[in-house]
């Protein structure tokens, strides 16, 4: 059961990920709004310019995340190697009645 909850919590595509980078820079705009309103001038705007840079980089964080899971589970999946059922060398061959 656990399982099933904590599967929800993860990112699977690139929408969910567009999703949630959308949520994390509305709540950065906000924070940063705030900063302007309480340090008025040159600290706010760079306080808000902080805001803003977090959620490129947690964005592009999270596309290459993504983008990495993708690509190892489709190499694991064209790796994936099933031995043979029965040996097939001779030499097995003779011992096997």
């Amino acid at each position: 059961m656990l399982k099933k909850i904590g599967r929800l919590f993860v990112i699977k595509t690139r929408f969910e990920a567009c999703l949630i980078i959308y949520a994390l820079a509305v709540g950065a705009m906000a924070r940063g709004a705030a900063y302007l309103h309480e340090y008025p001038g040159t600290g706010g705007k760079l306080l808000l310019l902080a805001c803003t840079g977090s959620v490129f980089l947690a964005g592009a964080k999270i596309f290459d995340c993504l983008r990495f899971e993708q690509a190892a589970e489709a190499a694991r999946q064209t790796t994936e190697y099933t031995a043979p059922a029965f040996p097939t060398s001779s030499r097995y061959a003779k011992a096997c009645p």
